[in-house]
């Protein structure tokens, strides 16, 4: 009789402790959970909390804003002018002596009958010799030759083009269509000229972020505000040696965790990436396990914020908030998480402890029979 009380108080015990463990599993569910009540609570005011709401969108959204003028630009322009460099080709006419012009035939160009600009930045020319023009203007190559002829040509009229622009160029790399250098000329050419004549971007470009490299210091500028603002500030005049680089946009991503059906990085787009098509990707909410008001973006807060991160709620118990998921826009390395249903972290909890309670009551009961 003794030990059959002690049986029973042995399961009595262990179906105690696993009701109590049952009651109180959802404290310890596995997982990442956030409770959509408490989501801004014991965070020692490093989170920043905020509902997702049209007055929300409104604030976030950003204003339409008119072309911004670029006027430092269009007087670089206006002023540029073309500095001949060693290793250009020269084009040299006097005008009524043909003997000291060099016709460019069928035979050969104007570019190979030129004047070479040698390494030491001279060209040579009749009577009157070596002439220094490496860094001149070819007004001014024109006004020395003038010049120096007048002392053999009663007042000669010369001429001089560049038939070869060989001395200048710049780089433009990553993702463009035909990668490679693009010399420069005559004709000014800005950051988006060397882009469009590399063929464009690719699929894979971050438009946002084209790197402009010049002695040693980057400059970042964003085609995407030029294209679609007419923001002609993100437009520079480059130079010699300048490196332009189009960056990947393989880092620009949002991550999709918690309660989808498939959890993703999502690549965001040259447009935009809501918050509706980043579920999208991932396969959409698991209704059976999501928990719809916890609809969470995790966002890193921007410098020179009082908090480390900003949270966004969406509650989509109402299917009509998908509206605003969808005008919701994120930011690359955003986080989307979907926080688990109570009932979803309850079942998981049963799931982990009902073999260990089944095991020690067959063992009670094993235990039991055998005392018989």
């Amino acid at each position: 009789m003794l030990q059959f009380n002690l049986n029973s108080q042995m399961k009595n015990l262990i179906l105690g402790a696993a009701s109590l463990a049952i009651l109180s599993g959802c404290a310890y569910a596995p997982g990442s959970h956030m409770d959509p009540d408490k989501a801004g609570e014991n965070l020692e005011g490093q989170v920043q909390f905020h509902t997702i709401s049209p007055q929300l969108i409104n604030e976030l959204r950003t204003p339409k804003s008119t072309p911004v003028h670029n006027a430092e630009l269009d007087q670089q322009q206006e002023q540029y002018d073309y500095r001949v460099g060693r290793g250009d080709v020269l084009t040299i006419t006097v005008w009524n002596h043909p003997e000291l012009t060099i016709p460019a035939g069928s035979q050969r160009s104007a570019e190979e009958a030129g004047n070479w600009v040698h390494n030491d930045g001279t060209i040579f020319y009749p009577y009157i010799g070596r002439v220094q023009v490496d860094g001149l203007r070819v007004t001014e190559i024109q006004e020395l030759l003038t010049r120096r002829l007048a002392t053999h040509i009663e007042s000669p009229q010369v001429d001089v083009t560049v038939a070869a622009f060989r001395s200048k160029r710049v780089y433009v790399t990553g993702e463009v269509k035909q990668p490679g250098t693009q010399p420069v000329t005559n004709v000014p050419m800005t950051l988006l000229d060397a882009v469009n004549r590399s063929g464009g971007i690719t699929e894979m470009a971050d438009w946002r972020n084209v790197v402009l490299t010049r002695n040693g210091e980057e400059r970042r500028f964003s085609l995407q505000d030029l294209y679609t603002r007419g923001d002609t500030t993100q437009n520079t005049l480059l130079q010699h040696g300048d490196v332009v680089h189009v960056e990947r946009n393989d880092v620009n991503k949002v991550f999709v965790l918690g309660e989808v059906n498939r959890a993703s990085s999502v690549p965001v787009n040259r447009s935009r990436m809501t918050l509706a098509e980043a579920l999208a990707e991932a396969g959409g909410v698991a209704e059976q396990r999501a928990e719809a008001s916890g609809i969470f973006v995790f966002r890193e807060a921007p410098e020179g914020s009082d908090y480390v991160v900003d949270v966004y709620q969406l509650n989509v118990k109402q299917a009509t908030s998908y509206v605003l998921a969808d005008q919701f826009e994120l930011q690359p390395r955003d986080i989307v998480f979907v926080t688990a249903a109570p009932v979803a972290r309850w079942n998981r909890v049963i799931s982990l402890i009902m073999p260990t309670v089944t095991g020690l009551y067959q063992v009670a009961r094993t235990n039991d029979e055998i005392t018989r």
